[in-house]
């Protein structure tokens, strides 16, 4: 690739592509590549100027000759990378705004006033039939009102006030379509499937590669609280699949041989093996943007409130029209009223005001799948934390490996493994990791593994049968013994770890200690949270309650509750509801999912279980808690913006109104003011909410944001 470096500072290139005119999809191909390179930090393409920003780690040298060996055609791009860029949305909505201004400021000096004049009531026809529509169906909502200011306009033969209008209403209209398809589209992507590893079943046995490996005809296993990857058909197994990511389902549905089933559905309860029938990632990605914008998910209750207000401001609009042109006798006056609408304020604003929150979200980590939520987060109270995966860190070690009979400390930590790494846990992976670094590798030697939530995995190898799990499951559950002679030895476990018991036939063979460290900003967040307003912070773990409290102590929770299991943590929330308190849940893990679906905003951790995930409200970045704080600013602010957007609305129009009523302006002047207005505010309500990306608290960490 032939390029021109136009501006260079240490550790950043601009550069200009010597070529045509730059399509979207080479922009988008350009920006994928340098993204994927490992010293490039950051990088931006603009297919307008073909230009494009490079921020980089080391050699200016290696960056250059990147750029140089960079072909279109050798790029080989994932589809869904194209097919779900927004790049061409917003490069096709920006051209008609262009446009929409250039005709109307244009044809003013260009079109003969007569022309203009067919022009104009051509195109008020439109509005005035949707006006008439509305009518059709009883309803007097804003189309009336839209049409009724236009045709009045035309018929006094003002058709610079129906054109500034009809023009005003146009560009309003683009910007909230626009705005809500991007959103809609950040959205949709935040939320696709960023499956890296499957299960591939050969010759009998389950080999864990690349989802990139993948081809239609394979079969992959799906085990329970996994995502499905591909869309296929059940060949083996059955299982309940929560297909609410794809269809809104609320229950998850039964799945056995010969059904379909989808990728980005979350299996609940069981195991399949799936007969790969497509691998692409766009069907469902486009499956995801027709649900969110069918939703009424992305509907605050402000902003439905705002809605109906709306319509409802509508004949009260009409009729201070007709009273003040009965009063004053006077037509102009009359019009002064009916072109300042609130209603248009009120529907363009609101919805615009809280997509471009969730837009704002999305930059800095945090997936929110409705308005609501955030409308949920701002008036949240009380906020409950899981503790492992989520106060702690989500990379807990194995730091010993305690034994307790016949088997050796590798062999009982390979046996673990075999078991642990079937299921989405940090402390199952902290085993697997344990194992890998040994390199204590294994082929499959148990039976069907069964995971009982939050307890244990159970199963067979060859007649005996391993279990492994809390201490409540292995001793209480499975009433396995421990060897009278290992008692001392048992009673000595290191009580600042963590414990997997491991045992065959019932009898304990090993004791995993397992180091879960405390996240060094958890108490810096707790402090920062109540700070915002929260007035209960609560922790709720199955650990034990020697683990609990040391963590809570730390931590600085107002209440923790230990040994629970996960329709307690459910249970709990509930009954903080129940006493009108609004509720947040924060978990990882499969047994955080009922909690998350009761709360009135459920987040989870995006490195945790795509179950929890999929039922979340809301998903952020586990690199740094304080990410909460920018959360909870975020939701406070765009509560905050839209109550100002009411008092802007109402004060401004109510002006405009006296200003009319009074002779003091023209239904021309009162027109262009009162959509100038409603331009202004919805302008200002697409700007960032938090322009120094949530620094308020003085959390240093979202600087890179």
């Amino acid at each position: 690739m032939k390029f021109i470096i136009k501006h260079e500072i240490k550790g950043r290139l601009r550069i200009h592509v010597v070529q045509g005119r730059m399509t979207c999809a080479q922009a988008d191909t350009l920006c994928w590549f340098l993204g994927r390179q490992e010293y490039v930090t950051d990088a931006k393409v603009y297919e307008r100027t073909a230009d494009a920003v490079i921020c980089y780690t080391g050699s200016r040298e290696e960056v250059i000759a990147v750029l140089k060996g960079f072909s279109y055609e050798n790029t080989d791009v994932p589809e869904n990378v194209l097919s779900s860029s927004g790049r061409e949305l917003n490069s096709s909505f920006r051209e008609q705004l262009i446009t929409r201004v250039i005709l109307h400021y244009g044809g003013k000096l260009i079109v003969p006033y007569p022309i203009r004049k067919v022009w104009m009531t051509f195109k008020a026809l439109r509005y005035i039939w949707k006006g008439l529509k509305c009518l059709a169906k009883r309803k007097i909502e804003v189309p009336v009102l839209d049409a009724t200011a236009i045709g009045v306009s035309v018929i006094r033969g003002d058709f610079d006030t129906a054109g500034s209008v009809m023009f005003l209403l146009g560009v309003g209209e683009l910007l909230e379509e626009w705005t809500h398809k991007k959103s809609v589209g950040d959205l949709a992507r935040s939320m696709s499937l960023n499956v890296k590893k499957v299960w591939l079943k050969k010759d009998d046995q389950e080999i864990l590669v690349n989802a990139s490996d993948i081809q239609p005809g394979d079969t992959v296993v799906v085990h329970m609280g996994n995502v499905i990857p591909f869309d296929g058909e059940v060949s083996g197994g059955e299982g309940m699949v929560n297909q609410a990511s794809l269809t809104g389902e609320s229950l998850p549905v039964r799945r056995e041989k010969g059904k379909t089933v989808y990728a980005g559905t979350v299996l609940e309860e069981g195991e399949l093996e799936i007969l790969v029938k497509a691998v692409s990632g766009s069907t469902r990605f486009e499956k995801i943007v027709t649900m969110i914008e069918d939703s009424e998910k992305l509907k605050s209750a402000l902003e439905s409130k705002a809605e109906h207000l709306a319509d409802k401001l509508v004949p009260y609009t009409l009729l201070g029209t007709g009273i003040v042109g009965l009063v004053t006798r006077n037509v102009t006056k009359a019009l002064s009223v009916l072109m300042v609408d609130f209603s248009c304020a009120l529907k363009l604003a609101m919805p615009i005001a809280v997509l471009s929150a969730i837009r704002e979200a999305g930059q800095h980590g945090i997936t929110v799948k409705g308005g609501k939520y955030l409308e949920a987060v701002a008036e949240a109270d009380t906020i409950v934390f899981d503790k492992t995966g989520t106060l702690t860190k989500a990379k807990p070690t194995v730091k010993e490996v305690v034994v307790f009979g016949d088997y050796p400390e590798d062999e009982s930590l390979r046996i673990a493994a075999c078991l642990e790494e079937h299921f989405p846990h940090s402390m199952a992976k902290a085993v697997v990791d344990a194992a890998k670094k040994r390199k204590l590798y294994h082929e499959e030697m148990h039976s069907k593994v069964e995971y009982i939530v939050a307890h244990g995995i159970s199963s067979y190898i060859g007649e005996k049968k391993v279990v492994i799990g809390s201490s409540h499951f292995v001793f209480e559950d499975e009433g396995c013994r421990i060897r009278p002679e290992m008692q001392e030895r048992f009673d000595a476990l290191p009580p600042e770890y963590s414990h997997l018991y491991l045992a065959i036939e019932q009898e304990l063979t090993a004791v995993i200690c397992v180091e879960d460290p405390l996240r060094e900003e958890a108490a810096d967040m707790v402090r920062m949270l109540k700070s915002e307003g929260m007035k209960k912070v609560v922790m709720m773990t199955g650990d034990s309650e020697r683990a609990a409290a040391s963590v809570a102590g730390r931590v600085g929770v107002d209440e923790y509750y230990s040994e629970v299991l996960p329709e307690d943590k459910a249970c709990f929330v509930e009954q903080e509801k129940a006493a009108g308190r609004k509720v947040i849940m924060i978990g990882d893990g499969i047994n955080d999912s009922p909690a998350l679906s009761a709360a009135d905003a459920g987040i989870a951790i995006s490195d945790g279980a795509e179950i929890a995930r999929e039922i979340a409200d809301i998903t952020i970045a586990a690199d740094d808690l304080r990410v909460l704080i920018t959360l909870k600013q975020l939701a406070n602010a765009m509560m905050k913006r839209i109550q100002g957007n009411y008092r802007g609305i109402v004060g401004i129009n109510s002006g405009l109104i006296a200003l009319g009523v009074g002779g003091v302006i023209q239904p021309t002047t009162s027109a262009l003011l009162h959509n100038t207005s409603t331009l202004a505010i919805s302008l200002r309500s697409m700007k960032e909410l938090l322009p120094e990306k949530g620094l308020k608290s003085g959390e240093e960490s979202s600087k890179k944001d």
